[in-house]
């Protein structure tokens, strides 16, 4: 009885999960085998299920919009988390020395990561705005455009415009997992490779670099799968457009069950992202635990 007391603590916390993750998981699994649209009623008589087998993930494979949306998916996350990675460590390098007014830095750049995402997307569309938008403006001064532009008006200005305000505000989120890492190495590593005459460059690429490894796992992997499932400030910003140019598969998602109707349709989709979410924290952490050993 006593051996087993740890388990029956565990237990709220397995019966949340049960109820918050996988009960919904089997329902999205269940109705994307079945042929469900506006008629929710069909959930309550098993005899108007109408399995559908693998028909549906069929028309989502086939359909004209899939595709592309996935795409663009692909384009949001490798460019937003690219570049929040980057310039993230970059920070976390500068912020790990010592310099006045470290702790007031280390305090505004957790800023733009505080700030809710709906805040950030309406921030950086009046930013955008095409008559009196701060940026336009300010690409109108130098020349870039002939006034106002604007942003919104193509597919790839928009997309991009989407990438700068995801970056602005989570940057700070991989510059403080990289931070809290970089404070734990050993020091002494690092003097035994000044002894050896090592350069800053030798001291990044073989100490630095592997020792943050697990880090930079963590940092990439939840990024990853956050900016794969990007949908609300796409749809504070653009709402998909102009003409689809910003619809990644969770907008898909959202205007083929909520818009449309679709729900066995949208859940086909949202279970195939899933799994390449999957897939890319696969990759994640077999390339770099493969370097760290």
């Amino acid at each position: 009885m006593k051996k087993n007391r740890p388990f029956y603590y565990l237990f709220p916390s397995f019966f949340v999960i049960l109820g918050v993750i996988f009960i919904p998981l089997l329902y999205a699994l269940f109705i994307s085998f079945i042929d469900l649209t506006k008629n929710v009623r069909k959930l309550d008589n098993p005899d108007l299920w109408n399995f559908v087998g693998f028909e549906n993930y069929k028309n989502v494979l086939t359909s004209s919009e899939f595709f592309p949306s996935l795409w663009k998916t692909f384009y949001f996350t490798i460019t937003s988390v690219g570049f929040e990675f980057v310039i993230g460590l970059a920070i976390a390098l500068i912020l790990n020395e010592q310099f006045k007014g470290r702790g007031i830095v280390r305090g505004l750049m957790l800023i733009p990561w505080a700030f809710p995402t709906i805040v950030n997307a309406v921030l950086w569309k009046w930013l955008y705005d095409a008559d009196h938008g701060t940026i336009t403006g300010l690409f109108a001064k130098l020349g870039l455009t002939e006034g106002y532009a604007n942003v919104f008006a193509s597919s790839f200005s928009a997309m991009n415009a989407i990438i700068v305000a995801d970056v602005w505000k989570n940057t700070a989120f991989i510059s403080l997992i990289l931070l809290a890492a970089l404070q734990s190495l050993p020091k002494s590593v690092y003097e035994a490779a000044n002894v050896d005459g090592a350069n800053v460059f030798r001291r990044f690429f073989k100490i630095t670099l592997p020792l943050l490894s697990p880090a930079i796992m963590v940092a990439l992997v939840m990024r990853t799968m956050e900016a794969f499932k990007v949908f609300d400030i796409i749809y504070i910003m653009t709402g998909g457009g102009p003409a689809g140019g910003t619809r990644t598969l969770s907008f898909l998602t959202y205007e083929s069950s909520m818009m449309f109707s679709k729900f066995s349709y949208g859940s086909s989709i949202a279970l195939m992202m899933s799994v390449f979410i999957m897939i890319f924290a696969l990759i994640y952490i077999k390339i770099l635990y493969r370097n760290v050993e």
